[in-house]
């Protein structure tokens, strides 16, 4: 339901656009990597498109298909919880439950809505680390060991970061697990199936991809200009652990932790234990009565990533004795692929879609800390309680002031929406839609389906909106998925015989994206004249063609 009603309410054009407008030109049999850049991974954008070709293009299927995903994600998160509580506390159930109770409204989908790589590489995620714990406890059956193992080359195909970081833990996990349980010949036997179908999946997925887009070009696009684009450097990454709050957060959970340890603690010292562990995230809801815009509350909340992390692998090493199998390893894991998507826009703009990993995290280091505490089953009701109330009170704040998404304009001006059948649903503050409607009208009288255009910078749904087909390799002109200079693209512009060139003059992104747009435009200008200016565009044809 959160999902729907972010959608109802709100829109990034940009990121949106970027998505469909893609999977609409796969969808037309347009191959990545290979007709046109692309810097990520195909699954994202190959469902997307498989929905637009098998269900038509309509946004509400997107918005659906969203809404599901955060769904199943949810309920994937609690079974997770629920292998990784199961024996270590008293109820496990409950406890469960209360943990995943903060993913309604800090599920993958519930902060940024729309269709995304992020937020689709954790499901995968979900869905393998669910499996890799249910193979355990069915005694690893061969056939779906080998599937599991397959299973896991999923989530590189999604978002590479994050992905490879978690087939990269996943794989270390299980070579570990060999080595730590080689007395147990059934376990044994079933890590090696792993790893076999682990081999199988790469092997599948590099024929694949060689027989349609190339390997050499997938390399290319998805690992080198990648990396060069948005790859941090080792300060930056270090940078999210120089957080203050973490030189009393972290003696406070210490703290807390060795009262509830003790074996004669009276009542009142179980109680300051529990309120000690559970300062950080009481904290964050506390940031919500102080002082300070939305910018800083939302800070509050996303500092919980560096403590989470750095108790989670403290607490899992402190425990490993007492822990087997992948609840042993699976916070390693977990570490691992949470830094690595930080590598892509560290914590502000890579954990929107991450908190059911922060979850995974919270319940292993509530599961290293249970077996030593007294009075088990009311101090681990209290403590998951204190830590789920504040963050679905934080959590709900972060999603309803969409802090997250303040790089674009999507709360200025009255909800507006499009008379265009294919976005019918879609909803936008501002006159953003009214003005692209004005674009696509004269479009449809004025330009020749068959024409080649030229969007810049590429901001809206244009070809999904209009079904025309794409004829410029690349469709939005910002740093991190344009390759091509403005002399390369006015050269490009000449080779593909493109007819139109439409210019948006404000936009809602926040910032201007093209690199050099001054120069772009003037070169692109050589070649063509204005011919219209509507109220947010400017409409050029092509009327002469340079030496």
């Amino acid at each position: 339901m959160v999902v729907v009603w972010q959608n109802s309410r709100l829109a990034v054009l940009w990121d949106l656009s970027y998505i469909l407008e893609n999977a609409y030109r796969i969808s037309l049999a347009q191959v990545p990597y290979r007709d046109f850049p692309l810097p990520y991974p195909p699954l994202t954008f190959v469902t997307q498109a498989a929905l637009i070709k098998f269900t038509g293009r309509a946004i509400w299927h997107h918005v659906l298909y969203c809404a599901v995903a955060g769904g199943v994600a949810t309920v994937l998160s609690r079974r997770i919880l629920l292998g990784l509580v199961r024996g270590a506390v008293a109820r496990p159930r409950l406890v469960a439950s209360v943990l995943s109770a903060p993913l309604a409204v800090l599920g993958i989908y519930c902060i940024f809505p729309h269709p995304f790589y992020d937020c689709d590489c954790t499901f995968a995620i979900l869905a393998c680390v669910l499996l890799l714990l249910h193979v355990e406890e069915r005694a690893f059956p061969p056939t779906l060991s080998f599937f599991t193992g397959i299973a896991l080359v999923v989530p590189p195909l999604v978002k590479q970061n994050t992905g490879l970081a978690f087939l990269g833990g996943a794989v270390l996990a299980i070579l570990a697990l060999l080595i730590l349980d080689r007395r147990r010949e059934q376990a044994v036997r079933g890590y090696g199936i792993m790893l076999g179908g682990v081999t199988a999946g790469v092997a599948l997925a590099a024929t694949v991809i060689h027989f349609t887009a190339g390997l050499r070009n997938y390399r290319h696009w998805t690992m080198q200009f990648a990396a060069a684009r948005r790859m941090p450097s080792l300060s930056d990454m270090l940078s999210v652990y120089h957080n203050r709050l973490l030189l009393w957060w972290l003696p406070a959970f210490v703290a807390g932790a060795l009262l509830l340890s003790l074996r004669r603690a009276s009542r009142w010292l179980v109680i300051l234990g529990a309120v000690l562990l559970s300062v950080p995230f009481v904290w964050t809801s506390a940031c919500l009565l102080g002082g300070g815009d939305s910018s800083d509350k939302a800070e509050c909340l996303l500092s919980l990533w560096p403590f989470l992390l750095i108790v989670s692998f403290i607490g899992s090493v402190w425990s490993a004795r007492k822990r087997k199998g992948m609840p042993l390893m699976m916070p390693f894991v977990a570490i691992a692929t949470v830094h690595g998507a930080f590598l892509s826009q560290q914590v502000w703009g890579s954990t929107y879609a991450l908190w059911p990993l922060a979850m995974i995290l919270i319940a292993s280091t509530l599961t290293a800390l249970a077996g030593r505490w007294k009075r088990r089953s009311a101090i681990e009701i209290v403590v998951s309680l204190l830590i789920a109330v504040p963050l679905c009170v934080s959590g709900t704040h972060y999603v309803w002031s969409h802090e997250r998404l303040d790089y674009a304009s999507v709360s200025d001006g009255q909800p507006q929406h499009s008379t265009l059948p294919a976005l019918r649903g879609l909803t936008v503050r501002g006159a953003w839609l009214p003005q692209f409607d004005e674009l696509v009208a004269y479009a449809k009288a004025e330009i020749p389906a068959e024409d080649g255009l030229l969007m810049i910078p590429g901001e809206d749904l244009f070809y999904y909106a209009t079904g025309r087909e794409p004829r410029f390799p690349v469709l939005m002109f910002d740093h991190t998925v344009n390759p091509y200079s403005p002399e390369e693209i006015a050269e490009m512009a000449r080779a593909h015989n493109i007819r139109w060139l439409v210019v948006k003059r404000e936009l809602q992104l926040g910032a201007d994206p093209v690199d050099d747009r001054r120069r772009l435009l003037h070169l692109l200008r050589k070649d063509f004249a204005k011919t219209e200016e509507l109220d947010n565009y400017d409409v050029y044809r092509r009327v002469a063609t340079a030496d």
